[in-house]
């Protein structure tokens, strides 16, 4: 396997697409890294990713065991459908490859919990893709507020307001379901946000919310809107929909007794800090570009996701996002989808398993939202 420091590193795509190509893209861009295999059960998708980004030695698959069973294969890239995450990734693992998975990193959190232990019991670094981490911008809020510049922690707030059509739900059959998306507009979009929020603010103790589908004529839901309490005493609200127009992006604004930031995109437009003028705020000027559904799809956040897994191979280290940190939006939406289901009513974190629900259209079982 090529984790040697000098060793060029075969990396592989499972799942060819559209997600894959900010995968296979940043691999070109970091150094000691190589496209060796694409799988696809649509052989043209897997023929057309090779093309794009690999050369004439890269393998084309359509059986994922096959290409697992590749020697020059190293590390994946799990791009499939968010309710195959895990078992590809289980697959992955038990054939020694390292693994950096899409998020979610499943919808369900047995079956998350299951890949961290086949990876740890494997030798297998596992690492989540978070795009929005990778901003020098969260970064530098992260940090403001786990340092306690902003004082006591009083509110913190998730808007994610995107614009989905018609033509991006037609566009994969396993779009907008319970079985393979795994809910609507918070697992797919918002799930993105959350994990910003939890990143900056910690986790979250206990919520209410209500999820409806107010627009589109999906399965899931196109709007939620939760009251969260924080562990660490604060309040705040999480918003979420794909059916406003036009698409307002994900802001998050963080608020304690001694000031506020306001994290809109990449962009930091409030930096209201007292004693602390080191930062100065922008104005956002691309919010446009939340209507759009290949939006924030670029390789920059995805080399540093691969350039990072690579470090931790190459150092035996953990990922800057590792499994159990990946976890935890998915277990907050699935907490927001639990207490939707029961009118509202206050739901307390960690979740069980018995509350993680069926991975189905619970609707089916006899309940509205």
């Amino acid at each position: 396997m090529g984790t040697g420091k000098n060793e060029v590193i075969g990396w592989g795509l499972i799942g060819c697409g559209g997600i894959s190509g900010g995968h296979a893209a940043a691999v070109q861009r970091v150094e000691g890294v190589k496209l060796v295999a694409c799988c696809d059960i649509v052989r043209d998708r897997a023929e057309a990713r090779a093309k794009q980004y690999g050369d004439s030695d890269t393998a084309v698959y359509t059986d994922i065991e096959k290409m697992l069973a590749d020697p020059n294969l190293d590390a994946v890239s799990i791009c499939t459908p968010s309710g195959m995450h895990a078992d590809n990734g289980i697959m992955a693992a038990q054939a020694g490859k390292h693994i950096l998975s899409e998020k979610p990193m499943d919808i369900v959190l047995k079956k998350i919990d299951d890949l961290i232990a086949t990876a740890r019991e494997n030798s297998v670094k596992l690492g989540g893709v978070f795009q929005m981490r990778t901003y020098e911008t969260s970064k530098t809020v992260r940090e403001a507020v786990r340092s306690g510049k902003l004082g006591k922690l009083v509110i913190g707030d998730a808007y994610q307001k995107y614009y989905r059509a018609h033509e991006y739900y037609a566009s994969g059959e396993w779009r907008a379901t319970w079985e393979l998306d795994g809910g609507g507009c918070l697992m797919n979009q918002g799930v993105h946000g959350i994990d910003l929020l939890l990143y900056i603010m910690g986790d979250v103790k206990r919520l209410n919310a209500r999820c409806r589908t107010l627009v589109r004529n999906l399965a899931v839901e196109d709007t939620a809107v939760a009251s969260v309490e924080f562990v660490n005493g604060a309040l705040g609200v999480i918003e979420g929909t794909t059916s406003v127009s036009p698409g307002m992006g994900c802001k998050l604004e963080i608020s304690g007794d001694d000031g506020t930031i306001i994290l809109d995109g990449d962009k930091i437009t409030a930096w209201d800090v007292a004693g602390d003028d080191t930062v100065q705020a922008e104005e956002q000027t691309d919010k446009g570009a939340a209507s759009d559904a290949a939006a924030g799809i670029t390789e920059t956040g995805h080399v540093a996701h691969v350039a990072d897994l690579v470090d931790a191979i190459r150092n035996d280290r953990e990922p800057e996002i590792p499994g159990r940190e990946a976890r935890r939006a998915v277990e907050v939406i699935k907490a927001i989808y639990l207490s939707s289901r029961r009118g509202g009513a206050t739901v307390e974190l960690p979740l069980s398993y018995e509350d993680d629900g069926p991975g189905i259209d619970d609707r089916a079982q006899g309940w509205e939202w």
